[in-house]
This record gives structure tokens, sequence and C-alpha cells, in this order.
């Protein structure tokens, strides 16, 4: 059998399992690693959600669709008025994509999962009643793989795969125009790169925290391709000055204040090939200064050995990361929510939404779970809030990324394969905690 043939075999194969509980909460049993050439291609089939079909939620919360009929929403952002804006995005096109690129994105397309074209917009949704979006506008368009979004005072800005740009904003602006001013450039560009860039603005509005992925799995392209990525940048809002804030952080992606220590919170995809258990992906509070191991070294100080130059120091100093939450569970979207709006037990701690696996042979992610806190750290195994993504035959009729709350306390859920945005909020009755 050829070796697409074997990756394609391997991709249709397997059932909607969850991870081992061992693979997390903040001492997760880390298996020996098992090394391979190419990883597993196991993603769900995309078939999209029936006319009446939406997630399950837990009991105590109901779910609903805020929004359908979306172009690939990744990332979301509330605003004070409680105006929702969406980034309609996808990767940037691959410059001279190499071989494992090829055969992977030969397989996902046989799957129903290409790589979808990029809206490359914003779109704001603007709500009547609590729930129901009663207007839709195009918020920014002709932008570049956008994906973070913040507003200080009247400046808006969103974060672009290649750059951080600056729009002056109004309260109540449906739609904002020009070109916009670049605050600073980002590493973009690169044939494998991870492409989105999250967006945090600091509490108090000076600078802007920045997720930036790596160039590669493991370092395979060398130092010089990862330069200034696996990190996250703190920018300055005003000058866009920069400087590394924390560094060796594979695929950082959402970010989020946890209020009670005031620590900056991140969640990182971690590497792929080394098994279906190992490494898991994470969130962390982040040190500044902070170095979390990429590439030499996962979840603290167990080396890869793979990484082409390895360096024993850096290893010495990799921080172990506070919360695994499974391998290859694609955990992008993060936020915090502290009782607003929800009935326990989601009232004090982080939602992670897990996009799910793509390289392992008994799936993973696929949902949105809970981490509760208790001063200002997380404690337990987490809760499965919203599910359903997957339906009974293994296949994805959606698939969540970023999560906000909105201006009711309600959680919002981007579903880039059910092109919707989900709204999780307490319900009514018990019967309403089900989806159909």
């Amino acid at each position: 059998m050829s070796l697409v043939l074997l990756l394609f075999a391997s991709a249709v194969g397997g059932g909607a399992q969850l991870a081992d509980p061992g693979e997390y909460g903040p001492n997760p049993e880390l298996l020996a690693p098992v090394d391979s050439l190419l990883p597993t291609l196991n993603i769900a089939r995309q078939v999209g959600w029936p006319d009446d079909g939406k997630p399950i939620a837990a009991a105590g919360l109901t779910v609903i669709a805020l929004a359908r009929n979306l172009d690939h929403p990744r990332w979301l952002y509330v605003l004070p008025n409680g105006d929702v804006l969406v980034a309609e995005s996808s990767a940037p096109p691959a410059v001279d994509p190499g071989v494992l690129d090829a055969i992977q994105g030969f397989v996902l397309g046989l799957l129903g999962a290409p790589a979808p074209r990029s809206a490359n917009q914003i779109t704001l949704l603007r709500t009547g009643q609590p729930g129901m979006a009663a207007q839709r506008h195009v918020f920014l368009r002709g932008l570049h793989s956008p994906f973070g979004m913040a507003l200080i005072g009247h400046s808006f800005y969103v974060a672009d795969t290649d750059a951080i740009l600056r729009f002056v904003y109004h309260d109540g602006d449906t739609e904002l125009r020009g070109a916009g001013v670049q605050v600073t450039a980002l590493p973009g560009g690169h044939i494998i790169g991870h492409w989105t860039r999250s967006l945090l603005a600091s509490p108090d509005g000076t600078k802007l925290y920045v997720g930036v992925g790596s160039a590669g799995n493991v370092g395979e392209d060398g130092p010089e391709a990862d330069a200034e990525r696996a990190a996250i940048w703190e920018v300055d809002a005003q000058t866009g000055q920069h400087r590394i804030f924390a560094s060796g952080l594979r695929n950082p992606v959402g970010l989020a204040w946890e209020p009670h220590s005031g620590a900056l919170w991140v969640s990182v995809n971690e590497r792929d090939g080394l098994g279906d258990h190992v490494p898991p992906d994470y969130m962390t509070s982040v040190r500044d200064g902070g170095f979390y191991g990429y590439p030499f070294s996962y979840f603290g100080q167990h080396v890869d050995a793979r990484a082409k130059s390895q360096d024993p120091a850096m290893v010495a100093r990799a921080i172990a990361p506070d919360y695994a939450l499974g391998a290859h569970t694609g955990s992008l979207g993060l936020c915090w929510v502290d009782a607003l709006g929800l009935p326990p037990p989601f009232q004090y701690g982080m939602f992670v939404g897990q996009h799910g696996s793509w390289n392992r042979a008994t799936r993973s992610g696929y949902r949105v779970v809970f981490v509760p806190f208790e001063n200002g750290r997380p404690y337990g195994m987490p809760l499965e809030a919203v599910t359903g993504f997957l339906n009974t035959h293994g296949r994805a009729q959606g698939r969540p990324v970023g999560l906000a709350i909105d201006s009711q306390g309600a959680l919002l859920v981007a579903d880039d394969v059910g092109n919707t945005v989900w709204r999780v909020s307490a319900a009514v009755d018990r019967d309403e905690s089900t989806g159909p």
C-alpha cells in the first residue's frame, strides 16, 4: 500500500473517544514518546450540522445559534456596547509547500476538510433581544487572515497574520473604513508556520499581548525560522515597540487574564509525531521572561530528541505548565468567566475551546470544557460544557474554536466547521440543557 493510502486508511478509522483522564490536570501521566516519521492523520470528516442540529449543552445550560451561515468563523470579541465581532478567517495560501504539506492536504481533501479560502473580514453582530442576532454588518474587510481583536479607547486593533493594525472606532460603529495604521509587523509567511495571531490588551490599555506560533512542528527548519516565534510578544499599543514576554511556547493561541492573581494565561498546542498520548496541550499562567521548552523539551524538562540543536541549559530553564488539557485536543479558545450569568459549576474558571485532534488514532477534543479555579489556580478535572460536535458516526458537525463571554454573561462559541456562533446560557429548565 502506498504512503498516501496508508495515511488515508489511518484517517478514516478511529472513533470519537475522549482522551485518557491521565492526560489532564497539573500532574499528567506522561507516557514514553513513540517517535514516527509521519504523524497519524485521523481528522473527522466534516459534514456540517443538519437543519435542526446544534451542540449538546451540559445540564443547567442551553445552547442556541446566535448567527449561522458565517464564513469560517474563528475568533470572537465583544465590544463594550454588546456588539459581537467575528473574525472570519483561515490560513493564508502556503508558499512552496513541502511534501508533508502536500500529502496532508490531499488526505484532508478526501475527508471533506480542505483548507478553506480565507474570507479576510470581521463581521459585527448586533443583537436585539438577548441571544438573538438582529443585524449583521461587515465591520472590516480586505484583511490578511485576521484573528485577534482588541479595543483600547477609540483605537480598535486587529492582528492579521503578519501585522497588527489600528483603526479609529466610535461607540456604535458598524463599519470601519480605511486601511488602518500598521502598529508593528509580525512574523508571517513561512511555509508551514502557525498563522493565528491572538491579541489581548493589558488592563491599563498600554500594552498588547500577541500569541505568535512556531514556524514548524519541532524546530525542524532551524532557529532562524523561529526567530521571535513560539512566543508571546508584549507590544506598546502606541509606538509598536515590542519585546518577547515569554518564549518556548510552540503555538500559544488563547489569551486571558485571571483576575484573582492578575496573571496572564495562555492555551498552547503542543508538538506532533510522538504518539497518541504525548505531549498534552496545556494552559498555563505565563511568567515575564519565562521559557516553556519549545523546541528542546515539552511539559517542563522532558527532552525531545528530534530538536535539531539540543540546548541542555535551556532545558534546565524550562518551566512546567500549570495544567494539561489532553494530547492533540487542539485547545485553542480560552476565556475567563467569573459568576456572570452561568449556573454552578460554570461560574469561576476558564472555558477552553478544543478544536479537536487530527493526528491521533482515537479522537480527542471536539468540545468545550470548563476548568474550575480556586484562589487563582485550577483544580480538579475539566468539566464538559458543550459537546455533540461529532455525530454518532464520528463525523464533524462542527468544531469549536474561539470563545467569549457576552454582555449578558453567556458563553459564545465560534464553530468554524458549522459556520455558526453558538450562545450558551443558563437553562430555564432541565429540558433545555440538551440538544436534539
